[in-house]
């Protein structure tokens, strides 16, 4: 179990936490990381945003931890009790599933289909407390059925289908523990293995490598990605969006060249294909100035990232969870150039109206909730802002901006 004091509530305060257990000073751990160590006093203090993956994944090496040490929510984490409820049943859920009991109604799958596009559809809506209410039990229909031996092709497709855009994601959004994201993502590798159908494969994959991304574990998300063998042909949307994949890897192990490459891949892709939802994953043009807006965050390249959004119109973002994932990534750039803290706090308040989970629970837009916290004022956008910090269970955080 994971402590909740205020020292535990965000990755720089986890930061600081974790390198006194150690032992370590900051002058050794900010060499070790190849940072300043005035820089790292900052981190800690939340006074600057740790928000990007290849210096989490840094620090983690040099204090001997895992990547999640860091940037895992407390527990139990900010949020209403009907999210951590949902978890705690889809854990259940995929336990089960696991050990070959998923204990669920055999289904015919025109009926299972019709249940998986409909969570699915709930899910690119932000629909959090609904998808919650009945993803254990089509977890736990699907796997059964599967189990019967009917309809096996069709069957394993949907659970190809539902895991990463389905269970994975809404595992991610609602700050879910790595363990039960990655229980997903296999569940997806597993029924296309069983496939072995290029596509299927390339689907699971793209669950498996952004998952591992998002972990810190670059060298097997980058293994996943190079074991697809799709071409444009077989499948040109997916081939953009694991295009995409590669694009951030790149960004996050710092291989500059590779970043332009794999974009410029992808925006001629998007070209071809025109805007589409293809496998529930909006690739086409928008979405991949959304990617460059990733990208450049990743790279530590605010002002690229801020231009980049504000090339783009949010109401082209057709899926709502998109869109206030582009408020979240127009917020952290935003936060990071002088003279934007304003419209930081209002971007991150558009993410949060759309979906208060991506806020409350995202901890790269906690700690920049912390960072914006720490230099806010007494006016009508700092009341704003230490709301925003409440309800993402900062309350310690909320109070200083009262100082």
């Amino acid at each position: 179990m994971v402590d909740t004091t205020e020292d535990n509530v965000t990755i720089g305060r986890r930061l600081r936490r974790i390198r006194l257990w150690r032992r370590k000073s900051q002058a050794v751990v900010a060499g070790l990381a190849g940072i300043s160590e005035p820089y790292l006093s900052l981190l800690e203090t939340g006074k600057r945003a740790l928000n990007r993956r290849s210096l989490i994944v840094a620090l983690a090496n040099a204090l001997e931890v895992a990547p999640s040490e860091l940037v895992g929510l407390p527990e139990p984490a900010p949020g209403d009790e009907t999210a951590d409820a949902a978890v705690t049943a889809v854990r259940r859920a995929l336990h089960a599933v696991d050990r070959d009991a998923p204990k669920g109604q055999v289904q015919p799958a025109d009926q299972l289909t019709t249940r998986v596009h409909a969570v699915l559809d709930a899910k690119q809506r932000c629909l959090h407390a609904e998808v919650g209410m009945v993803l254990p039990d089509l977890i736990r229909d699907l796997h059964t059925s599967i189990q019967a031996g009917r309809d096996d092709t069709k069957l394993l497709r949907l659970a190809v289908a539902l895991h990463p855009q389905g269970t994975q994601a809404f595992l991610h959004g609602v700050g879910a523990p790595e363990d039960l994201c990655w229980s997903a993502a296999r569940l997806a590798r597993d029924a296309a293995e069983r496939l072995g159908e290029p596509v299927s494969l390339g689907i699971a994959a793209f669950g498996v490598a952004n998952g591992l991304l998002s972990w810190g574990d670059f060298a097997q998300a980058g293994e996943a990605l190079h074991r697809v063998d799709l071409r444009p042909a077989d499948d040109m949307p997916l081939v953009g969006m694991l295009t995409l994949s590669e694009s951030l890897l790149a960004a996050a192990e710092e291989r500059t060249g590779d970043i332009e490459a794999a974009l410029d891949q992808a925006a001629e892709l998007a070209e071809r294909t025109g805007e589409g939802n293809a496998h529930y994953m909006s690739f086409g043009p928008t979405n991949v100035t959304s990617w460059q807006l990733s990208v450049a965050l990743e790279a530590g390249d605010y002002e690229r990232a801020v231009q980049l959004a504000e090339s783009l119109n949010p109401e082209r973002i057709v899926a709502p969870t998109r869109r206030a994932n582009h408020w979240i990534n127009y917020g952290r750039g935003l936060s990071q150039v002088r003279g934007r803290r304003d419209d930081a706090v209002r971007a991150l308040r558009a993410a949060e109206r759309i979906s208060a989970d991506k806020v409350h629970r995202n901890p790269f837009a906690r700690d920049v909730l912390e960072e914006l916290v720490e230099r806010s004022r007494d006016d009508a956008v700092g009341r704003e802002l230490r709301g925003m910090a409440w309800r993402a269970g900062l309350p310690g955080v909320a109070r200083a901006g009262h100082t």
